[in-house]
Formats: C-alpha cells, sequence, structure tokens
C-alpha cells in the first residue's frame, strides 16, 4: 500500500487550503444573512457600517455587486447572491462588508438594519406531503416508472397476488456535509486577469463558473485548488464567497479574502434533503419478490434546484423483481439549499429499502442475506443490459464468514447488561466516468508530471495520478511527480460520483501511450540517438540493437528539456453494451445497553466489489470513512429545524457528529476484479459506496438486539424504550 504523496505537507501543515493563501493591501469580506426564511427586503440601513472602523465597501440588492448566475451541463444553474431582493430562506445571504480586516467587516456588518416585508414561510416536509410535486429521476428519468410482468395491470395487482407482503413508511433527516474546511476564497486581479483561491470540487468547473458571472472571458480566470478540506458534494458548485470576494476584488481593485463562519457554513451552503419513504415488497413463500414499490418525498428548497433521488437510486436497480413501480416528488420549502452529498439518493434510499428486506426476512422467518442473495440481479429490472461484473454474492460470503454471521441468533444475545445484535444490508453505487483530460510530460532528468485540473478533496487522487502514471509509462512512482487542482491544467472534470479514478486513470493511459510514441519517434528520426533503427519502449527506456537510453538520456540527446502529450477519456459506447456499478455487504454490531438505552456500534465490516484496487490505502480509508458517515446518520446526524426557518442547531456544538469514541476499529476487504468493460483502468468507485446501507445495517441491528424496529434516522434513546 503506498502512502498519499500528499500526506507530509498536510500532517506537517505546509498544505496550502483557499484561505491560507494572502496577498498585500488584501481586503476582508463577511457575509450578511436573512433572518426571516420567507419575503422581500423593503429597505437595508447600511450608514452605521459605511461609517465604521476600517470598512471600504457594503454591498446589497440595493447597491450589488452585478453577477449573471451561471449554468453548467453538468450541474445546471447555480445561484447567485444580491441579484434581488427576495428571501428564500432564513440565514440567505443578502449583503457583503468588505474591510481592512475580517473583525472590522464582521462588526460592521452586525451594524445594518435590515426591514422586510415578511410572509408565511412553509418549514415541515411532513405537512407538505399531501401537496408535493412530481420530481424528476436520475438523469432526467420521469418521476414515476413501472415495470410488470405480462398480464399485470398494476404494482397494486402484483402485491395484492403476493403471499407475503410487506409495506412501511420511512423517514431519513436533513443533514449538512459539515467538512472540515469551511467554504472560503481568496480572490486576485491582476493585469485584467483573475485568480481565485478556493476549495472546490472541480477548478475547471468553478472557472467557468466565475466567468460566466462576471461576463468576462474564461482565458482570463484560474482558479486554483491544490488542497480541499473536505467536500462530498457541497463544494461541487462555486461558492457564495468566490463569487462575491471576486466580484468585489474588481470593484475595489484589491485581492479579496472571504470566509464563512462555521455557522454561516449551515445556511450559505446546501445539505441533504429530508426525506419520506414508503416501500412494499412483496414475495413467494421462498423469498423470491413478486414486486416492489417505492414512492419517495424529499425536501427541495424553494427555487426546486436539487431533488434527492431515494427510489430512483435504489429500487430501480438493486434487486431482481418481475414487477416494480418507483415514484419520486418533492416539497418546496422555505428552508436552505439542498445539493449532491456523498451517494445522494443512494445513501438514505439503501436506509428504506434495506430495512424493508430485513423486515421481509423476518416475516418469511428467513436469514437475511439468504433472502438477498436469492433475489440478486443480473441487471436492473426492465433494463436487458446486464451488469459488466458483479461480485455481491462473494462480498456477503467472505463477510458473513469473517463477521460470524453464523453466530447471529433471531433474538440477539445478552452479554452483561448488553443486549447485543448484527445486522446487514446490501450497498450498491453505479459505476460512472466523466469526461477528462490528462496530460503528462517527460522530463530530461528522467522524471514525470502527471497534471490535470481535477480536485483531490481527501479521496487519494493525487497518489491514484502518480501510480497510474508510473505504470502506464513504466517508471517508479517515486518519478512521478502528480498535479491537480488548477484550471490552468488540462480540465479534469470534477471530483464527484465516485468517478476521478477511473476517468483520470484512463485519460492518464491515454495521454502515457501518446508520448511515448512521440518519444520513440524522436529517438528513431534522422538525427535521433536511435537514428533510423526500430525502437521499442520498456522501464522508461529506449530500447533498439542492444543499446538503451532513458527516455532523460534521449531527451538530452536531442537537448530538449522536456516532451508532452494530453490524453482525453469519456464514457463512450460501452454504456450501450452493459450495466455498470459497485457492490459491497455491510455488516454492522450494535450493543444497546439493557437500562439506559444507549445504543453503541461495537463492529463494522463491509465486504467490496468495485473493481481494480489502485491503491488498497487510499481506498480503505475512503470506504471506512464512508461507514462512519453511515453510522453518524444511523445515530448522530440531523439538521433540526424550527417553524420559522431558523436551524436549531447550525453548528458544531449541537450537529453531533461520531468522534472516536463512538467508532470501533472498521473492517475493509476488497473483492478484487478489474473490470475493464467499464473503462482501461479496471477500476470502480470507492468513494460514496461506503456510507451505502450502513445506516440501515445499524437499524436492522438495533431490532436484531432489542426487537425494536425503528423506521427513522437518526435513532434516539427514546425510540428504545420499553
Amino acid at each position: 500500500m503506498t502512502a498519499r504523496v500528499d500526506a507530509p505537507l498536510k500532517v506537517t501543515g505546509a498544505a496550502k487550503y483557499g484561505a491560507d493563501h494572502n496577498f498585500p493591501g488584501m481586503a476582508y469580506g463577511y457575509v450578511v444573512h436573512s433572518t426571516i426564511a420567507c419575503g422581500e427586503i423593503e429597505a437595508m440601513d447600511v450608514t452605521a457600517a459605511r461609517g465604521a472602523p476600517g470598512v471600504l465597501a457594503v454591498y446589497t440588492p440595493f447597491d450589488p455587486l452585478v453577477l449573471h448566475p451561471p449554468t453548467s451541463e453538468l450541474l445546471g444553474p447555480t445561484w447567485v447572491p444580491l441579484q434581488d431582493r427576495e428571501v428564500a430562506y432564513r440565514g440567505q445571504p443578502i449583503g457583503f462588508v468588505v474591510a481592512r480586516t475580517y473583525e472590522q467587516a464582521r462588526d460592521a456588518a452586525a451594524l445594518i438594519g435590515v426591514t422586510y416585508r415578511e410572509r408565511p414561510a412553509v418549514t415541515s416536509l411532513e405537512d407538505g406531503l399531501a401537496t408535493a410535486e412530481d420530481a424528476p429521476g436520475r438523469d432526467g428519468a420521469p418521476s414515476s416508472l413501472a415495470v410488470l410482468a405480462p398480464g399485470v395491470e398494476s404494482i397494486e395487482d402484483a402485491l395484492a397476488a403476493s403471499p407475503v407482503v410487506v409495506e412501511r413508511t420511512y423517514r431519513t433527516a436533513a443533514q449538512h456535509h459539515a467538512a472540515m474546511e469551511p467554504h472560503s476564497a481568496v480572490a486576485v486581479w491582476e493585469s485584467g486577469k483573475l485568480t481565485v483561491y478556493s476549495g472546490n470540487q472541480g477548478a475547471f468547473l468553478q472557472m467557468a463558473d466565475l466567468a460566466a458571472a462576471l461576463d468576462v472571458d474564461p482565458a482570463t480566470v484560474r482558479a486554483v485548488n491544490p488542497f480541499v478540506g473536505g467536500a462530498f458534494g457541497g463544494k461541487a458548485r462555486t461558492s457564495v464567497p468566490a463569487f462575491l470576494a471576486a466580484a468585489a476584488a474588481r470593484a475595489l481593485d484589491r485581492p479579496v479574502k472571504a470566509v464563512l463562519s462555521r455557522e454561516q457554513v449551515f445556511t450559505a451552503t446546501a445539505g441533504r434533503a429530508a426525506t419520506v419513504q414508503k416501500v412494499a415488497l412483496g414475495a413467494s413463500t421462498d423469498g423470491t419478490l413478486v414486486a416492489v414499490r417505492h414512492d419517495s418525498w424529499c425536501s427541495t428548497a424553494m427555487d426546486r434546484s436539487f431533488v434527492e433521488p431515494t427510489s430512483h437510486g435504489t429500487s430501480r436497480e438493486w434487486y431482481a423483481t418481475p414487477n416494480l413501480a418507483i415514484s419520486q416528488k418533492m416539497v418546496p420549502l422555505n428552508l436552505p439549499q439542498t445539493t449532491f452529498m456523498r451517494a445522494p439518493g443512494e445513501a438514505p434510499g439503501s436506509f428504506a429499502l434495506e430495512c424493508a428486506m430485513d423486515e421481509l426476512a423476518v416475516a418469511l422467518d428467513m436469514d437475511p442475506i439468504e433472502l438477498r442473495l436469492r433475489n440478486n440481479s443480473i441487471a436492473p429490472p426492465g433494463v436487458d443490459l446486464q451488469w459488466s461484473s458483479k461480485h455481491l454474492d462473494d462480498c456477503y460470503r467472505i463477510g458473513a464468514r469473517r463477521f460470524g454471521w453464523a453466530d447471529r441468533q433471531p433474538g440477539g444475545r445478552t452479554d452483561g447488561d448488553w443486549l447485543v445484535g448484527m445486522g446487514t444490508a446490501t450497498a450498491m453505487f453505479p459505476a460512472l466516468r466523466f469526461p477528462a483530460t490528462v496530460g503528462v510530460t517527460l522530463l530530461a532528468d528522467d522524471t514525470a508530471v502527471v497534471a490535470t485540473g481535477g480536485s483531490d478533496p481527501g479521496t487519494g487522487l493525487l497518489t491514484v495520478l502518480s501510480l497510474v502514471g508510473a505504470e502506464s509509462l513504466d517508471i517508479a512512482p517515486e518519478r512521478v511527480t502528480p498535479r491537480l487542482g488548477d484550471s490552468s491544467l488540462p480540465p479534469g472534470g470534477v471530483s464527484g460520483g465516485s468517478t476521478a479514478t477511473a476517468s483520470a486513470g484512463s485519460a492518464i493511459m491515454a495521454a502515457a501511450g501518446k508520448v511515448v510514441d512521440e518519444l520513440l519517434t524522436l529517438a528513431s528520426a534522422p538525427g535521433g540517438p536511435f537514428d533510423g533503427a526500430e525502437v521499442s519502449y520498456e522501464d522508461g527506456r529506449v530500447l533498439a540493437g542492444g543499446r538503451a537510453m532513458t527516455f532523460g538520456e534521449v531527451l538530452r540527446a536531442l537537448d530538449r528539456p522536456s516532451l508532452s502529450a494530453t490524453g482525453s477519456s469519456a464514457p463512450g459506447e460501452e454504456r450501450t453494451k452493459h450495466s455498470f456499478s459497485s457492490f459491497g455487504a455491510q455488516f454492522c454490531e450494535v450493543r444497546v445497553h439493557r437500562w439506559t438505552r444507549e445504543a453503541r456500534v461495537s463492529r463494522l465490516l463491509g465486504v467490496f466489489d468495485a473493481g481494480r484496487i489502485i491503491n488498497e490505502k487510499t481506498a480503505r480509508g475512503q470506504i471506512s470513512g464512508g461507514m462512519i458517515w453511515g453510522v453518524s446518520a444511523a445515530l448522530h446526524e440531523a439538521l433540526e429545524f424550527e417553524p420559522d426557518g431558523r436551524i436549531a442547531n447550525g453548528d458544531l456544538a449541537g450537529y453531533l457528529l461520531p468522534v472516536n469514541a463512538d467508532i470501533p476499529e472498521v473492517d475493509v476487504e476488497f473483492v478484487q476484479h478489474p473490470d475493464t468493460l467499464h473503462n482501461p483502468v479496471g477500476a470502480k468507485g470507492v468513494g460514496e459506496i461506503g456510507v451505502v446501507g450502513m445506516a440501515a445495517a445499524v437499524a436492522n441491528a438495533v431490532f436484531n438486539a432489542t426487537g425494536i424496529r425503528v423506521r427513522h434516522i437518526p435513532i434516539l434513546i427514546e425510540d428504545l424504550l420499553d
């Protein structure tokens, strides 16, 4: 296992994140937020703020920084602040104060008086279920889909004909990314060109957003983000600080830094939607599924900009069934925006589906693993394209043996004052690729540079670049310098959808092949060191007629400092031949105290089929982090909204996250079967699948231990009281 190439910089504090950049004459911006959830701003009194010490400018919808809402093919439109007086949620950015110090800007912002024309706010998902709107499914699919066996007229008929039926409603709470690094930006204009230092999931996407918002040539904008302190979807879109800092820096002709406080992050950035899901499973007495119905509702912001595709992200694909019906609806609320969060759709959707499967196993008096494997699909229901590879049975077989599943008892067991139970769940996440371009440069000192504008928000992509680059060039990884996080590099797409390794890795292979071909052409060309010879390449050397020269020696012989080529990769015709996914089996042991009803996770194991694993160390980190997030969703995390739209726990004191004492050792194993039908590298995603199914495994283990079925997360002590 290879250590992260960026680890020394991070652990010594030498890594520079967005807000770590400082420039002479830099000013500081502070975002002002609304104190109502719905209405219109009638007036903003900024006189005292403008006269406060150190203040350079105050921007509001009445005196705005002009910004144009950008849109992208991948993410759609992105909201920009201060362009109108409408307030859609409490905590919405409505002003920006710039001063000589952060403290001066913050204190001046508190002096602004705001008058509103307030309207009633809609903040309850439950109250809005009856009037919910149809919502598009994943990839533009219709809100409702049905696959019915010949002669079956409706999903209700299929359920009615099923000998065993389980029908339940499940709920998941709203969550927030709570990334270690708050959203921030430092913007510098020089000679008509803008450079923005800001943590994000795709420098090229942020560059395009800023160019469109500022109405300037994209060639004049550079986005830099070599280090990102966590993202998980929350930094896919360009942030409010980046838009405001860039526009203010241009207006004031000086560098501007804007950093959100931890409390501001909870409202000025987007989180995961809350969901209500109704699942009905019909089966024969031997456990074979006859019908699956999965109806989902999710909260969304008033702009309806994002839908959490729970039913479309799970029941549409996971199990073989002749009859399937799914639907997705949304409830627009005057709450902060929702967006992608690790495994959007799959994480909350798997809680409902996998708890329902556990309830069906109980109704059938069948082992939960046996039930899942009995309904193992070879393709998504109603789809002719089979999975390119699927080894979920191996995941369950290996996991059951390692976890001691054979010792599981239907009613759990006791250990002193603790009730102990085991739970399991399936994990799936689609194997995807995004378009990516990578540059490979051979240097005369016998090293190479592998560079792309993609992002490494902690996933280990920087290390993957060095490993795949070294393999493709047939040299040691120590001789490869990886570079990313800069829009001036070849566009590397976005770090999202668990796509980075497959996307960038395939592009590296293409670029390496090109640069080696060019090297051989130069080496054997007239005047080259192998003039006229038939040459080959191996072990970083050019070979011919018993002679060998390293690529650095060839370049020096040609008096060239370097040789470069770019390679690109994108999804192609493979999507017309197969369905693609990563798979996994989650196992959890929970201990619930007999008297206090405190629930503690004592053991975790995840076994995953994610194709070829490039670097097991970083892959394990991704998976174990996801599994911990699943435990957090099951027992800790929930955004709590008051009726007026205020977040009651919008800080790291009230928003509960697990700490070391909450999490035992996390065990991870990979069933390695390279999937070259998906991409040349053979790798599938590991970033997001780790969280999928884990909350359900926890809830299923709690039921096994206590006999109490909790159908919402997070599970609270009061849920487990007798």
